[in-house]
């Protein structure tokens, strides 16, 4: 079932106000799914937007506990948008704010109620699973897998920096799979293989837009890289004084394993996908070349000038790239093979330059 033009416009205008880069993504999917991930994306940035509101964490309970209500019956949205209009959304922007309000959001929460069942249920499901992690890793009474040092919040070793990307974007990497999977009516070991590899895949992406964004992180008192790497290294970036290149290369090299795991998630997906191989690819390229800048500018990393944005060029580059190897596995692999000798190359290179 298609959405009407309005809807379409709506989803495609909110995506170029909150996501620019996942707005680029969507339409390569074929129709109606573009629509519906489009939707199921803005119904995660509602709830990273009750997450990323300046209130307190039993404020953001009682606002996680209506959304979670408004997935199982967004016939509701209404009078709950009516609510959350009298509530004070500290630190979002202006667009974000109005996705939480009639205004703006009342169309989103409709275009979910008139989805095709198997959309809702696999919406409700994954999106609950990262609303619960999201309160698991902000809960202050002691959350079980998060710390403070030096007044930043961190998981605690690596199995809880990879359990927290699996909250906040391996989820959706499965929510992805499943939506795919329902669509394109992929079944078998296809499937399976599908939805065990979009959780890499979803993982790889949340680790290296942890490395891009750790200074602007850290200015929220947050670091997502675990107590377990950043005490071998007395918590020198947690006061931006950068650490040796051996730990740097630990980290990148960590995310760097993500990535090429997740080729292989790639190749699962079957040709009569062709459009979900494109998005994804438009997603995964622009990752590995920002884990090569990272690489590339090794001295910079975890300072002040720890600045890892690809240029515009550099994500055209990547989307004309997708096109080009969406259709042939054999490419796809050697690129990932042809990546990773260059980034070996690269590291063993910031490794010389420190001597």
């Amino acid at each position: 079932m298609s959405l009407t033009a309005v809807q379409h416009r709506y989803l495609a205008e909110m995506m170029q106000k909150v996501s620019r880069s996942f707005a680029l993504v969507a339409p390569a999917v074929e129709t109606p799914l573009d629509d519906y991930l489009a939707a199921a994306y803005l119904i995660c940035r509602v709830a990273d937007n009750i997450e990323d509101a300046q209130q307190s964490y039993s404020w953001q309970q009682a606002r996680f506990a209506e959304f979670m209500g408004l997935l199982k019956e967004p016939e509701t949205a209404e009078l709950l948008l009516t609510d959350w209009e009298e509530q004070d959304w500290l630190g979002l922007t202006a667009d974000e704010q109005a996705m939480m309000a009639r205004s703006e959001g009342l169309a989103l929460w409709e275009i979910l109620a008139g989805m095709p069942g198997e959309m809702r249920i696999s919406i409700n499901h994954w999106v609950s699973q990262m609303v619960f992690g999201m309160e698991r890793s902000n809960n202050p009474a002691g959350s079980d897998f998060f710390v403070i040092r030096h007044g930043v919040r961190l998981p605690v070793g690596v199995s809880d920096y990879d359990m927290y990307c699996f909250y906040v974007a391996g989820t959706v990497g499965r929510l992805i799979s499943d939506m795919a999977i329902s669509f394109y009516a992929i079944n078998g070991s296809a499937a399976q293989s599908m939805r065990i590899g979009s959780e890499i895949f979803g993982r790889a992406l949340q680790k290296t837009n942890i490395v891009k964004d750790f200074t602007s992180d850290l200015r929220r008192q947050i670091c997502y890289l675990p107590d377990a790497w950043l005490s071998e290294v007395n918590y020198r970036p947690l006061t931006l004084s950068g650490a040796p290149a051996a730990w740097k290369r630990k980290v990148i090299t960590n995310v760097l394993a993500e990535l090429i795991n997740s080729v292989e998630f790639l190749i699962t997906i079957p040709l009569n996908a062709l459009g979900l191989r494109k998005a994804c690819l438009m997603m995964m390229l622009p990752a590995f070349q920002t884990i090569l800048l990272a690489a590339q500018n090794m001295s910079r990393l975890f300072t002040e000038q720890n600045v890892v944005k690809i240029s515009r060029i550099t994500m055209l580059e990547c989307v004309l790239k997708a096109n080009n190897l969406a259709g042939n596995d054999n490419a796809i692999r050697e690129y990932a093979r042809e990546f990773a000798v260059q980034m070996e190359q690269q590291l063993e290179q910031a490794m010389v330059e420190q001597f």
